[in-house]
């Protein structure tokens, strides 16, 4: 019996996968969408399944499903009803499973694990407010927000909740009441800049606040340049007590005036030995980061 996502994470260091997004827009698909991802999961699921076993068989132990736009409201949005919606999330560990049973029996090294990401109230709005935060919502609005969601993705079976790209300490406190008593171990990772989320708090107090919640096993920070991710992770560790989660971004900008990708990348696999003697456990990449960079890094954790 493979060991519990838990226990892997005592071991030793977990690869997790990259973007997802780039990932299936290298293989053709467009996702100028407000769904983003999340809208392959009814109209193109055999593309997220060949998406998530490309970072499997690079050697990732860990994906990350494509639920992170996926919400009721955002669905309901685009005339899918509560039913459905919910039948969507659940697929999108589904999805996850059958790349892992695949990418096995093809010889990926495992056991591999399935992580069910909740994004933030911002992904859903699909207007940046992402990566600002300060969303004018209580703290319980936003707890009313995440726990439906949480609940069907929990109760699909994934191996841990992925709880990522929180800019704001507030939203941070809504989803840390979400989780409690679902059965399911999560990690929080915040986006940051500089020493701050993207609402501007001071990271170590935002860190701090899943020192006690005993359903978060990892804290750090995703979708943030890999400069930002160095400086977190120590920050991390030390105010939250507990296994640190890091997975930047390629480093590039994006300039949406352009609609492209411009700059150069910066993140290297060498990086991870620093990460980890840091604390972190769970270490992988963001946006623009593609199954050639996890490949490299596996190997880099591997030697």
């Amino acid at each position: 019996m493979a060991p519990s996502f838990t226990d892997a994470l005592a071991a030793g260091p977990l690869v997790l996968d990259g973007g997802l997004s780039n990932q299936l827009e290298s293989a053709g698909h467009d996702l100028s969408d407000a769904l983003w991802s999340a809208r392959l999961l009814a109209e193109e699921p055999a593309a997220v399944v060949a998406a998530h076993r490309a970072y499997y068989e690079a050697g990732a132990r860990v994906a990350i499903t494509a639920s992170y736009q996926a919400t009721f409201e955002g669905f309901a949005a685009r005339g899918i009803g509560a039913a459905e919606a919910a039948e969507l999330l659940r697929r999108s560990v589904e999805l996850a499973r059958e790349a892992a049973r695949q990418a096995t029996a093809a010889g990926a090294e495992g056991p591999l694990y399935v992580a069910a990401s909740a994004g933030p109230y911002g992904a859903m709005l699909a207007d940046g407010s992402e990566y600002r935060g300060r969303y004018g919502m209580s703290v319980a609005a936003l707890e009313r927000f995440h726990r439906p969601r949480l609940e069907v993705l929990a109760a699909a079976g994934p191996d841990v909740l992925a709880l990522e790209t929180v800019p704001d300490a507030d939203e941070a406190r809504a989803l840390l009441r979400a989780v409690r008593g679902l059965g399911v171990p999560a990690w929080l990772s915040f986006s940051a800049a500089g020493e701050h989320t993207r609402a501007g708090q001071p990271l170590a107090d935002a860190f701090a606040l899943a020192s006690d919640v005993p359903e978060v096993i990892a804290v750090g920070v995703n979708c943030c340049t890999p400069e930002d991710a160095d400086r977190a992770v120590a920050v991390a560790a030390r105010a939250s007590g507990k296994p640190v989660v890091v997975y930047p971004n390629s480093g590039e900008s994006w300039d949406a005036r352009a609609r492209a990708w411009c700059g150069t990348p910066a993140f290297t696999a060498d990086r991870v030995a620093s990460w980890t003697t840091a604390g972190a456990r769970l270490v992988g990449g963001c946006c623009r980061v593609g199954p050639d960079a996890v490949a490299a890094l596996a190997r880099q954790l591997a030697g």
